[in-house]
């Protein structure tokens, strides 16, 4: 199969497919090994997309698999048109699009725009001398008189985000990793490259993108100091707080107004295709202002992706009003997309220390909200962060900040398939990329395929019932109110209403339904009953979604 002839799925028709999806995040090197090199593959994910399909997701977002040196585990892109050996063959990739096609599954691939590998050829030219064709594709500049760096600018994974360049005795920036160096928006010719990778794997049938930092294209041009963010309003929402990144207010290396020209353009290149895009938004302090810049209108993003609920703190009911409150006042047009689990951050099943009664609940909670849903690879198995030994981390990231912070290897660990396997059915390979989790391997898929009260059941039955309530999927939200532990509020859509309640807690809650012809929906997953007198009794991590039968 070619690009000319890839299988499509019929966006045209349902150009607002993406509107209140469930996207299921697959990190490739640790879903399935199809080929016994220890490492997680494409043709993997072929084999595994009917168990995929079982859950009822729209779509899958599939991490980075491109040809890189794999030095941030291929957020480090050194051909965007090409896959990696590592992940298998562009064909192998033709075959997860057709597969997933064929199974009602669409298909969004990470791009990884604002920095490339070191290895990347634009890089190479770019930093061979100063007058070649490439020599502005990437961010440099002259260091100040007494030969430090440019600004005060770090970098995400500790230090200055410059790197000295003895060939050029120029800096360049490099948010991540030195060997991650940023692309130059400001040049033209750079958008253009990027748009045509976009356009690339548009036309090998995939329905959109995941847009990986998708705040930090464009800097400021005059590189001015980013101000020191005060002690009291810091957080560790997108990096460590060890971490002194946390210490300035992000204003010139990121989040800059000229962002919007270029995701114009791009919304222009998938527009034909009727492809969407959901952008990560990573901010401490402003990520939801943010989001709604990115998604107003109908010519920028239409979704991004929200940081709020991968924060180390649970959320309270409190906080849940909070953050829905202020994406109506910031973004009242655009679109969240939720997610509690990433590969980015420690499983929420840890992160939150969560007993199985709040997995389900905070599992049937997202399926409520208004937005869209990711959710990560495990994540529907109930898996708890993975302890990795230290002569055992792959992450850079980690390794620089150990032992304060472990890194992300933890949420990275394979996907645990079969206990009576070897690795647990990821790969007949001995050793693995990272070790199979001991702690995972009885919450293995086929264990819990046979345990009707499993939390992938559960998983399956919270999917299945945002799909068959509309008001679920696309509906407004009001009424957003928390009282004590318990938060609730309203679905509509056109003649269906749904009340939604939540207790937030591990204690016994009396609620107080308002007026209405209440009739109690979703039994399946532990909804509670409304008694007669109005009275709502929830137990420990209950939930009640209630219909007014007055709108039926």
């Amino acid at each position: 199969m070619t690009a000319d002839n890839a299988p499509r799925m019929d966006n045209a028709a349902n150009p607002d497919w993406w509107r209140g999806a469930v996207i299921y995040q697959i990190y490739p090197r640790s879903f399935q090994d199809s080929n016994g090199d220890g490492v997680g593959d494409l043709l993997g994910i072929v084999n595994r997309i009917p168990y995929i399909a079982s859950l009822g997701v729209d779509a899958i977002w599939i991490s980075p698999f491109f040809t890189s040196p794999m030095k941030d585990f291929g957020y480090d892109v050194s051909d965007y048109c090409d896959v990696d050996p590592m992940f298998g063959s562009i064909a192998d990739f033709d075959a997860v699009v057709e597969t997933a096609h064929r199974f009602g599954i669409r298909v969004m691939i990470d791009l990884v725009l604002s920095h490339t590998s070191d290895q990347h050829p634009w890089f190479k030219q770019s930093a061979s001398d100063r007058s070649n064709d490439k020599s502005d594709w990437y961010v440099w500049s002259d260091p100040k008189p007494d030969g430090t760096a440019p600004n005060n600018w770090l970098s995400i994974f500790g230090g200055s985000a410059w790197q000295w360049s003895s060939r050029r005795e120029q800096y360049y920036l490099h948010n991540f990793l030195t060997s991650q160096p940023d692309l130059n928006f400001h040049n033209p010719d750079v958008q253009t490259a990027l748009l045509d990778v976009a356009q690339f794997w548009l036309h090998r049938g995939v329905d959109g993108f995941r847009l990986d930092t998708i705040n930090f294209y464009t800097h400021d041009a005059e590189l001015r100091d980013n101000p020191p963010l005060p002690k009291e309003k810091r957080n560790a929402t997108i990096a460590p707080a060890v971490n002194p990144y946390n210490h300035q207010e992000h204003l010139y290396d990121k989040n800059r107004p000229e962002n919007l020209d270029f995701l114009r353009k791009l919304r222009a290149v998938m527009q034909p295709f009727g492809a969407a895009a959901v952008g990560e938004v990573g901010d401490a302090q402003r990520g939801l202002e943010i989001m709604g810049e990115y998604t107003r209108g109908d010519d920028l993003m239409q979704m991004c992706y929200a940081f709020e609920f991968l924060a180390a703190d649970q959320p309270t009911a409190q906080r849940v009003v909070e953050v829905m409150q202020q994406v109506d006042e910031v973004a009242s047009d655009g679109w969240a997309c939720w997610a509690f689990s990433n590969h980015d951050v420690v499983r929420h099943a840890t992160r939150w220390n969560l007993s199985p009664a709040a997995q389900r609940m905070f599992a049937t909670m997202i399926m409520c909200l208004r937005g869209s849903v990711c959710i990560y690879q495990g994540e529907e198995l109930g898996l708890p962060e993975a302890d990795v030994a230290y002569e055992e981390l792959q992450d850079p990231y980690g390794i620089e900040f150990w032992p304060e912070f472990k890194g992300r290897d933890g949420c990275r660990t394979p996907m645990v398939w079969d206990d009576a396997e070897h690795n647990a059915g990821f790969s007949s390979k001995p050793v693995t990329w990272l070790p199979v989790a001991s702690e995972h391997r009885n919450l293995a898929v086929a264990g819990q395929e046979r345990d009707p009260g499993a939390i992938l059941h559960h998983y399956r039955r919270a999917i299945s019932f945002r799909h068959h309530n509309r008001a679920l999927r696309v509906g407004t939200h009001d009424g957003l109110k928390s009282s004590g532990n318990v938060v609730y509020f309203t679905r509509t859509d056109g003649d269906q209403t749904i009340f939604c309640v939540f207790n937030i807690s591990d204690q016994q809650s009396v609620f107080d339904m308002p007026k209405g012809d209440w009739r109690t929906i979703g039994s399946e997953l532990g909804s509670a009953n409304v008694s007669d007198d109005g009275k709502l009794h929830l137990g420990p991590w209950q939930v009640c979604m209630a219909l007014d039968k007055s709108g039926r």
